[in-house]
């Protein structure tokens, strides 16, 4: 069987930006790695998965629809549960949580509390909570981010986020999706919780001190992706490879330890952009040896266009480019590059945008690819999404990435 190494590059699209001389990020970066394997693969523009209440594409999202596994949705908050190690049970509830800064009318300041990073402090002086019966169990994950556990009786994640996902704005109160009383007990008592917490963290002598220095207090919990575990096929059953996964972040592990992928770790390997990039490539080209199917994960160039950082995106996209030489020589072996959903600087957030993708094909794919793509000549000389948009892979929907892939495993 062929290997296949599929990297997402997390939030690599973007919109052109005046100070990059209306480029993208991409386009204005120094990529000549990618533009070789762009050059001598196929390339194309992916539509990214949104669910239809989504304005813009999620990253939970769009990672379970291009793994071919959207029928099989369980909520964020079981992804990044299983990512940072806590333990779940059925029946119970998982949400994914913001450290973020609030006003006392509850006005949202900052999503990120300045992307606070420190923050086990914060974290033990939440845990043994127990309301109505319900234990609430805490744990950091990277970043500003946290795990939420609801352990107890009669629980429901249909239940709606606490996130606004915008500043400016107060808190969203928690509201049942359904009619069930266990929807509206487990909104109850996520609301008395999160007043609760807001106390205990808004009088905290870390937040304090960070006041003293002159940072964002994270004094608020914003949680959102209510989810519960349910039986789901293997990626191996589903799809027959033998899969693994280098990632950083919680959520992307996560997504793959549920999928039943074995997770590689890497020292230094986290979601931030002074990751181990180095070590996630030399790490995905030795284990192509026991894996089919390699799952590479890199996350920073997202945070950074979230922060309005564009020129840190584009650096980073250089740093990634400078990484990947390891990998251009690979046997048997069909390289995929793409990302999970565009990121715009200007906007900083996720948006809509297609994202480019690059297929470069070893020599046993050659006649496999003429024949399903036909002779065209590619046309690619950089990489970029610009570049991409009239290309023999053409503008296709992510859920099909997956279909694509496997037509292409075998010459």
């Amino acid at each position: 069987m062929k290997k296949i190494l599929l990297t997402i590059i997390d939030g690599l699209g973007d919109k052109p930006i005046p100070q990059l001389g209306n480029k993208t990020p991409l386009e204005a970066a120094k990529t000549p790695n990618l533009d070789f394997l762009a050059k001598n693969g196929i390339c194309g523009l992916v539509k990214p998965f949104k669910f239809p209440k989504e304005k813009v594409p999620s990253s939970e999202g769009t990672h379970i629809a291009l793994l071919g596994f959207i029928d099989y949705f369980l909520g964020r908050g079981v992804y990044e549960i299983a990512g940072i190690g806590m333990k779940l049970r059925k029946g119970e509830v998982a949400l994914r949580g913001n450290f973020a800064t609030a006003s006392r009318s509850l006005k949202v300041i900052d999503r990120r509390a300045g992307r606070i990073s420190e923050t086990k402090l914060l974290v033990k002086a939440l845990q043994g909570i127990k309301i109505d019966g319900v234990k609430f169990l805490i744990k950091k994950s990277y970043g500003h981010r946290a795990g939420l556990v609801l352990r107890g009786k009669n629980l429901s994640s249909k239940i709606s986020d606490g996130d606004p996902h915008k500043a400016g704005v107060r808190v969203k109160k928690i509201l049942p999706l359904d009619k069930s009383k266990e929807a509206a007990f487990t909104a109850d008592i996520l609301n008395k919780f999160l007043k609760k917490t807001y106390r205990i963290l808004n009088r905290h002598p870390f937040n304090k001190e960070r006041i003293k220095k002159g940072l964002l207090p994270g004094n608020y919990l914003l949680i959102r992706g209510a989810g519960e575990l349910k039986d789901i096929p293997a990626f191996r059953e589903r799809f027959g490879f033998k899969a693994c996964c280098i990632a950083g972040g919680a959520l992307y592990k996560g997504i793959a330890k549920i999928l039943g992928m074995n997770l590689i770790k890497v020292r230094g390997a986290n979601g931030f952009a002074n990751t181990d990039l180095k070590g996630k490539i030399l790490a995905a080209k030795k284990n192509l040896k026991k894996y089919d199917f390699i799952f590479l994960h890199i996350k920073a160039a997202d945070s950074l266009a979230e922060d309005g950082n564009f020129l840190g995106k584009k650096e980073f996209i250089e740093k990634i480019d400078k990484n990947l030489k390891p990998i251009l020589n690979l046997k048997d072996t069909l390289i995929v590059v793409t990302a999970d959903h565009s990121t715009c600087s200007l906007l900083k957030r996720h948006c809509s945008e297609l994202i480019p993708i690059l297929v470069y094909p070893p020599k046993f794919c050659q006649a496999k690819l003429r024949w399903v793509y036909g002779n065209g000549k590619n046309g690619v000389k950089k990489f970029s999404e610009k570049n991409c948009k009239k290309e023999r892979l053409g503008i296709f929907e992510q859920l099909d990435l997956m279909p694509k892939i496997l037509k292409l495993r075998t010459s």
